[in-house]
């Protein structure tokens, strides 16, 4: 009864003018008090549209009253998701209980500053838990092992939804598509504080894949991706490897979309049709980018990119840099590239590329012009490991102190990489390793038999858990074998300093000198870096790092003085990269060496 006057009192007042000033909002605060789990808190607050719509959509005090009712019934949904059936609820606003026959006259005569208080407090009460689970209906044997749901879990119902789809995915998996696994309601059992689930489970008609249709093809050849297809007709029906297949088709990257669906029926023959339905990306595509550091300058690049050449998912990659301004430089640089690839060389998961550059520049350390080719096998062994074998060739005029000389070098670059990471520019977790192999032999001003080695790898740990705080740590060790310091040419040897080994100092001027202070190269490197990342806010982040790194002019690694910097940096999230800004100073400044280092570019530092 208290309930019925108290809504008569409020339309009364809400159609007869009453309220002084009716059509004004109510301001109001929401206080929603924990109930010692946060996962629980979490939902009632993402549930409620009184913290929703507090800023967004200002009520008057009848629709505050309103809204808060509404809550209730949202509350309590959220509360038993997780189990609490018998949770009780209170909600007051201003103090006072929303079946309060005053409370109309109390919210009449509220100010609008300070707002009224809306508080919601909760007795979640005991949790109930899974009691018996029944499977209703046929189901393929051992597949009622895989139900991830036991008795005696706490009554989640997310877990119970997970369950189903969990029992659903591995009925088809057992080869059946047209499976179908139904929750009926849960049967409460509230003295012993249980729950009991039933799925009922129609299995459907064991099936095979049969006819495969591809639809959406405009340039790209049907039977290049028939060839290419990790399904085929006769095949037991799969769901894991149909989404692997499309997976692999879109990784080819000629493809914006690609959709896999099976039919909602058999064909006559009892099999179950697939349909392929692509969308093709289209076949050129330009980029353009741009970075500056104050020991490289500015850089400018521009790519022109032909993704489907022949119809097979050739690539042809066109390339064009300058970098110009750094005091690492002498005169500006520049490099042009062409590189092909063709997919799926001689057998799947292969392929062969081909890249032409020719490249100018102007460094401290030495002056080059140079003609570089190389043609490469490179091949997928497993998810994430790739191997490479090829040759290279390199036609170069190398200038440093003064002097210039011819080379010419023959090499066999060899590879083996290894990649789990979550992003090309900003990965928050996993590894990457790669060990690199390159016998050579150099002719032209001297004649040297040599093998360069080299190890490197980055690891990335998620604190967080949802990639806003990561530690990043990267490492680098390399050295010649078979000749010496001045036996290498200058471009063959090793060196540190810049972004890519040890920030704050300049680019290549770790290591041995001349007695003029430009950088001779040496026959070993080591360089690690410890950085920080944590992401503020939703499109910013900072970062805090430390690198180190030595290079020897003759022996090994580890063996000469070790260099360190440290430094800051911010970050700018976009869709297509963090946008980096870092700010370095050598910890054990070398004689004449910068005081600080400033680097700009996409992409995270490694």
């Amino acid at each position: 009864m208290r309930n019925v006057l108290c809504c008569l009192a409020m339309a009364a007042l809400l159609f007869c003018g009453g309220y002084a000033h009716g059509a004004d909002p109510q301001p109001y605060n929401v206080t929603l008090k924990p109930t010692g789990d946060k996962a629980v808190d979490q939902a009632i607050k993402d549930s409620s549209q009184l913290v929703a719509l507090r800023d967004k959509a200002p009520v008057g005090p009848f629709a505050l009253v309103t809204r808060s009712r509404d809550d209730l019934t949202r509350f309590q949904a959220a509360l038993n998701s997780y189990g609490y059936y018998t949770a009780k609820i209170t909600l007051t606003i201003a103090g006072h209980p929303l079946d309060d026959a005053n409370l109309a006259d109390v919210l009449e005569h509220a100010p609008a500053d300070p707002p009224v208080d809306v508080v919601a407090a909760f007795d979640p009460g005991p949790q109930f838990h899974i009691g018996r689970i029944t499977i209703d209906g046929d189901v393929p044997p051992d597949t009622r092992n895989k139900l991830s749901l036991a008795p005696g879990a706490p009554a989640v119902a997310a877990d119970v939804l997970t369950a189903q789809q969990t029992l659903l995915s591995a009925i088809r998996e057992a080869g059946h598509p047209l499976a179908k696994v139904d929750l009926p309601p849960v049967i409460l059992r509230p003295r012993q504080h249980l729950l009991d689930v039933t799925f009922k489970v129609t299995a459907g008609p064991y099936a095979n894949i049969g006819q495969i249709q591809i639809k959406g093809l405009r340039t790209v050849h049907e039977d290049f991706v028939r060839r290419r297809l990790l399904i085929q007709p006769g095949q037991r029906f799969n769901p894991i490897g149909i989404e692997a297949a499309r997976e692999d088709l879109a990784s080819l990257g000629v493809f914006s979309v690609v959709r896999v669906e099976p039919a909602d029926h058999l064909a006559p023959d009892g099999t179950i049709p697939i349909l392929i339905d692509v969308t093709e990306r289209p076949l050129h595509a330009v980029d353009v980018g741009a970075g500056y550091s104050t020991d490289l300058g500015a850089n400018f690049n521009v790519g022109w990119h032909h993704r489907n050449l022949f119809g097979n998912a050739e690539q042809l990659n066109l390339t064009a840099g300058m970098q110009l301004g750094g005091d690492a430089e002498q005169h500006p640089g520049y490099n042009f590239g062409a590189q092909f690839i063709k997919p799926d060389f001689l057998t799947r998961d292969q392929s062969l590329q081909v890249d032409l550059n020719a490249v100018k520049q102007s460094l401290q350390a030495y002056d080059q012009r140079a003609l570089l080719e190389k043609i490469a096998i490179n091949r997928k062994l497993l998810a994430h490991w790739t191997a490479s074998i090829g040759l290279s060739g390199e036609q170069e005029e190398i200038g440093q102190e003064g002097v210039d000389r011819p080379f010419q070098l023959v090499g066999v670059p060899m590879s083996v990489k290894f990649d789990n990471t979550t992003s090309l520019l900003d990965p928050t977790s996993g590894f990457r390793a790669a060990i690199l192999l390159t016998p050579t032999q150099s002719f032209g001003h001297s004649s040297a038999t040599f093998v360069i080695a080299q190890i490197s790898g980055s690891a990335y740990f998620d604190l967080s858990g949802s990639g806003r705080s990561v530690v990043a740590v990267r490492g680098l060790v390399g050295k010649d074998y078979g000749a010496e310091q001045f036996d290498l040419p200058p471009d063959q040897r090793f060196y540190a300093g810049g972004s890519g080994t040890v920030r704050g100092f300049r680019y290549q001027s770790v290591g041995p000198q001349f007695p003029d202070g430009n950088p001779i190269g040496g026959t070993a490197v080591s360089a690690g870096s410890l950085e920080l990342r944590q992401r503020i806010f939703d499109k910013y982040g900072v970062v805090a790092f430390v690198d180190a790194g030595q290079v020897t002019a003759n022996g090994s690694p580890f063996t000469s003085n070790w260099r360190v910097g440290a430094g800051i940096g911010v970050r700018y999230y976009t869709s297509i990269g963090p946008l980096r800004l870092d700010v370095a100073v050598p910890l054990n400044r070398e004689p004449g060496g910068d005081a600080f280092e400033l680097y700009i570019g996409i992409g995270q530092a490694f």
